[in-house]
């Protein structure tokens, strides 16, 4: 029992720290481009209904259905700093994937609004 004890705190404290490295890393990535005066593109991939509920004062908007065909539209520059957020971060996720297949350098999953919003430190408006 001690043993299972030790293997779980384990994992949770690897968890933990897994979670935390990546949160510094991105708000790291974040905290450069504003300071080289980097512009950075953020994306909500979430449904127009989603959307007029709230945002992210500084996001375009682009359904994830849309992303595929008209990505280049909103960003033409490959290896411009793009951040992506939903609702939760599997739309977001799913985004990141189709930016990378094609050929897009610098894109990353925020993860939800909240999570969004806090990591990038913008607001929410509607």
């Amino acid at each position: 029992m001690n043993e299972q004890h030790s293997a779980l705190l384990f994992k949770v404290i690897f968890i933990v720290t897994a979670l935390l490295t990546a949160t510094l890393f991105i708000s790291t990535l974040v905290s450069t481009a504003r300071v080289t005066g980097d512009e950075i593109v953020i994306i909500d991939v979430r449904t127009l209904d989603e959307w007029n509920a709230g945002h992210l004062a500084t996001a375009k908007h682009l359904q994830l259905d849309q992303v595929a065909e008209s990505i280049n539209t909103v960003v033409a520059d490959k290896d411009q700093q793009v951040f992506l957020y939903c609702r939760s971060g599997n739309r977001s996720g799913q985004a990141k994937i189709i930016m990378d297949s094609l050929g897009y350098t610098n894109v990353t999953n925020a993860g939800g609004l909240n999570s969004a919003s806090e990591l990038l430190a913008i607001e929410i408006v509607q």
